[in-house]
């Protein structure tokens, strides 16, 4: 059978739509290296109907179909799973060869893209006609439409802007049956019934294959003015926040944490400057953009800041090159990439009110059950509640913490998380990483629906089994 199946879809792409699996790489291994498996075959698709071809033979042969974009995720959801408990091979779906910009429509204000195009791709697409594509994120040279689209991604914008959720006006995406949902409608307004594409966003890539989408753009915003400021202390962040709030809530576009321990590792390994020359424990990196100049706005907000005590010192990006150097340092933040450190990982959201508690929280739980050297390194979208927060053994390079340590913090902290009101997952989506610690956020009601819909659009489970929330048979959240 698996024969039959790799011949019939090597036959349907032809020669440049496939590769053998020993040819993949990275490809078979998720981005933080804690994940991988190996399919049959990588498809290789660069039209629609290659992509039908492949979910049709899939479907008919008893195999299973795991769509990848970039291969940027960070919890284990774009790559097959190595022993599937049901014993199904896997064949995994490329779309990078899906990267056409179909279309720009500056009058409707909307760009419509393949799959395989990435961010940075579309973003330039639309800054060619003066507008932009308010979505943004670090990995925005390889993350990809169908990525973002499946892991309903955030990124630096989403305080101004919103998730992708919120840029998506249609898609298309292939069914498990091989038909197509043509759903590629640009209407801000349509009251005909469920809005179905709705139902792929955030999917994971558990309930089709999206092939193209169809993005709302805004207005290009010419100005810009980004900060960086030494905070008195994280105490300051609500305060500080809603001082910029109320000068200009319109305006603000960024708001970010970051801490001294990345920046001082950063300056030491990366190519980027101190930005300021005042130490403190936690920095805010913040952006104002608008389409007449925001200089006065950032004046008043850094005059108010440091009157009322919430700053101690900050800078003004007054060049671009100071300007791509504050957001180098912000995307290199993450320290599977500043010194290659492994230990517990979140990507918790709470109020924003709450984030300090929350700090103070993981702290005392990675001292008490780490020890004194232990390390709580949060960095992150502080405007929208959404820390990144790694505990680790240490910041030495290729410093690991013990498993039974990530599995006993990982636990305490999670708890706290619910406990604030909070959620484990903000961004990254549930992948593989998530499954065990989803039951105790959600009801038993929440994911009956997830599987109810699951069952009802992918009745044989063809799309990227063993991942998401709806794979989750029992909650042991309290009623």
């Amino acid at each position: 059978m698996t024969d039959v199946l790799v011949a019939e879809i090597q036959a349907a792409l032809g020669p440049r739509g496939w590769l053998d699996p020993a040819d993949a790489g990275s490809l078979l291994t998720g981005w933080r290296g804690t994940y991988s498996g190996t399919p049959i075959l990588v498809a290789r698709p660069d039209t629609v109907e290659g992509v039908q071809e492949v979910v049709r033979a899939c479907a008919r042969h008893g195999a299973t179909v795991v769509s990848q974009g970039g291969n940027t995720g960070l919890s284990g959801g774009s790559v097959p799973i190595d022993d599937p408990s049901d014993g199904r091979p896997s064949v995994l779906l490329l779309t990078s060869r899906l990267n056409r910009i179909v279309s720009v429509d500056p009058a409707r204000f909307t760009i419509t893209a393949e799959a395989g195009c990435t961010i940075e791709q579309v973003q330039q697409a639309a800054a060619a006609v003066g507008q932009q594509l308010a979505m943004d994120w670090g990995a925005r040279g390889t993350a990809t439409v169908g990525g973002a689209i499946s892991t309903n991604a955030g990124g630096l914008n989403v305080l101004r802007f919103g998730n992708t959720r919120r840029h998506v006006l249609g898609l298309e995406a292939v069914l498990a049956d091989g038909r197509v949902f043509d759903g590629l409608r640009a209407l801000r307004k349509d009251n005909t019934g469920y809005d179905l594409k709705q139902l792929f966003i955030g999917a994971e890539g558990t309930l089709g294959v999206v092939t193209r989408a169809v993005f709302e753009l805004q207005p290009a915003m010419p100005h810009h003015r980004s900060l960086f400021a030494a905070l008195a202390g994280l105490d300051t962040v609500t305060d500080l926040y809603g001082l910029a709030r109320s000068i200009d809530p319109g305006g603000l576009t960024a708001f970010e944490l970051v801490p001294e321990m990345g920046v001082g590792v950063a300056v030491d390994v990366l190519d980027v400057v101190r930005p300021i020359g005042t130490r403190a424990e936690w920095y805010l990196l913040a952006r104002f953009s608008g389409s007449e100049p925001v200089t006065d706005t950032v004046t008043r907000f850094l005059s108010e800041a440091v009157e009322r005590g919430y700053v101690t010192d900050a800078v003004v990006a007054d060049t671009a090159s100071q300007e791509a150097n504050l957001w180098t340092l912000r995307d290199e933040l993450p320290p599977e990439t500043l010194f290659d450190s492994r230990g517990a990982k979140f990507d918790a959201a709470v109020p924003i009110d709450r984030i300090p508690g929350f700090q103070r929280s993981v702290e005392a739980i990675a001292e008490r059950l780490c020890g004194p050297e232990a390390v709580t390194f949060s960095f992150g979208h502080l405007g929208d509640g959404n820390l990144h927060v790694y505990v680790l053994a240490s910041l030495e390079p290729g410093g690991r913490l013990a498993p039974d340590l990530v599995e006993s913090v990982t636990a305490a902290v999670d708890a706290v998380i619910w406990e604030l009101g909070g959620t484990i997952s903000a961004e990254h989506g549930v992948g593989q990483d998530l499954l065990g610690r989803l039951p105790g956020q959600k009801s038993q009601v929440e994911f009956d629906l997830m599987r109810a819909v699951k069952a009802a659009i992918d009745p044989t489970d063809l799309f990227n089994p063993g991942k998401g929330a709806q794979t989750i048979e029992h909650s042991t959240r309290p009623a």
